[in-house]
């Protein structure tokens, strides 16, 4: 080849690949910005927005996979967007029909985005909402002890919001960076126990100190379902018996952590006030219980919702249920096609998780963190939980991408018996194995 037909492949290869590093930046930097909604429209808007924007101008396919997903999110946009019309003069009820319809286009967005190039994509955005859940548990833990300036800008009613707007928030959010920590400490190798250790327990800290009922049975819930899934999977005795040792001693030392800090007298008198279930709010006809049987019968005469932001002026509160919220907010078709998408994103990625592929971990860890935060809408409003669409754009875009790697997969593969803590970048070998299995597949066809 000639000097100048090199010059030329490099100039025609350099601008793609630019455009690949600016999709990767990108895609971390959403999943950064996930921990910054202490408003509507937030930071997170802005990165997801312009994300989409660079991932769709350059290319993203919707595949056959995606359709029943789309048809769900317009269903119910459709729905709340019939329910406004009655009551679209009033105050924030427009923008927030328009959240919803942005939040379901970036679960349509994950769910493109992770279905091409998935190992990559996943370790990219998981490791920004890593490092959001990070930040955000430090600034949580110093506001509550007093130890950053302008600390109660971060608390609300003494409990530890840290960048959310509301301390029953943040701790939901920790849940997935929480469960792939305990993913990298059960990894077995000493400087992933140690970081993981680390993230698990400064996470278990915050989750703590946002003293939100839901969020502590959350993270307790899918931790013990995704360290489950793990041992199901692994078809290693040894790994098996690894797991549940390691699982014993971090138990172990979350426990003696957290005994540490109850024993601090403010932290172990708010802890003992909201672990109690007969709080104020939630008991008589008008408690949140109570309003949730009312609402129920409300919803029957209301085939079209009372529209957004509406049900608290009937009743002393909002919902506190997302089921409820949703027939509320979008009538029955609303109500009905959400429960209905929870249902098929936990019947989905539950398939796409249980399938061996090199990031069934991640997967697991997110179905489990989704089952977690689908429970907990049963007890409060999640229909704006930036990181609920995203887990369910991740479940939905990584189902397709293991049917996907399933079908491509020749038969007797080593893929079927990854380890079930593997990295995704750590099976570069198994990786190998499958492109020359393929390589020559594909060779021996074209000599036919």
């Amino acid at each position: 080849m000639s000097s100048a037909a090199v010059a030329s492949s490099a100039y025609t290869i350099s601008p793609a690949r630019t455009v690949e590093k600016l999709r990767h930046l990108m895609l971390w930097m959403t999943g950064f910005a996930g921990a910054f909604v202490f408003a509507e429209p937030s930071p997170y808007e802005i990165f997801a927005s312009a994300t989409m924007f660079v991932f769709f101008a350059s290319g993203l396919a919707l595949r056959r996979g995606h359709i029943p997903l789309l048809a769900l999110l317009v269903a119910y946009c459709f729905g709340l967007s019939i329910a406004v019309i009655p009551v679209v003069a009033e105050n924030k009820t427009a923008l927030w029909v328009a959240v919803s319809w942005f939040l379901a286009a970036t679960t349509l967005f994950f769910a493109c985005a992770i279905a091409e190039d998935t190992g990559r994509r996943l370790k990219l955005l998981m490791s920004g909402y890593m490092a959001a859940a990070i930040v955000a548990s430090l600034i949580a833990i110093l506001a509550y002890f007093r130890l950053l300036p302008g600390a109660d800008s971060f608390l609300l009613y003494g409990r530890a919001k840290g960048t959310f707007n509301d301390p029953n928030v943040i701790g939901p959010f920790l849940v997935l960076p929480g469960l792939l920590a305990i993913k990298r400490a059960l990894s077995f190798r000493f400087k992933d126990l140690v970081i993981g250790g680390a993230q698990v327990s400064i996470i278990a800290i915050a989750i703590l100190l946002s003293f939100s009922r839901g969020a502590w049975g959350h993270f307790a819930a899918s931790a013990v379902i995704f360290i489950g899934l793990l041992f199901v999977v692994s078809n290693d005795p040894r790994e098996r018996t690894r797991i549940v040792g390691a699982t014993f001693a971090g138990f172990a030392v979350l426990a003696v952590l957290l005994a540490a800090l109850l024993s601090m007298q403010g932290v172990g008198a708010l802890f003992a006030e909201r672990a109690t279930l007969d709080q104020s709010y939630d008991t008589g006809q008008l408690g949140r219980f109570g309003r949730h049987l009312l609402g129920f019968q409300l919803a029957l005469d209301m085939p079209f919702g009372l529209g957004p932001l509406q049900f608290a002026k009937i009743f002393p509160e909002d919902p506190h249920n997302v089921y409820l919220n949703a027939f509320m907010t979008g009538g029955w078709l609303g109500g009905m096609t959400y429960i209905l998408l929870v249902a098929m994103t936990l019947w989905v990625g539950w398939k796409g998780a249980m399938r061996a592929t090199p990031w069934r971990p991640v997967l697991l860890a997110t179905w489990a963190a989704f089952f977690g935060v689908a429970g907990e809408g049963a007890i409060i409003d999640t229909d704006h939980w930036r990181h609920f669409w995203l887990l369910a754009g991740v479940l939905w875009g990584g189902a397709i991408a293991a049917h996907r790697y399933r079908v491509e997969m020749p038969s007797g593969s080593a893929a079927k018996e990854l380890p079930a803590t593997a990295e995704p970048s750590l099976q570069r070998k198994e990786r190998i194995t499958i492109v020359r299995a393929l390589s020559e597949r594909g060779a021996a066809r074209l000599a036919h």
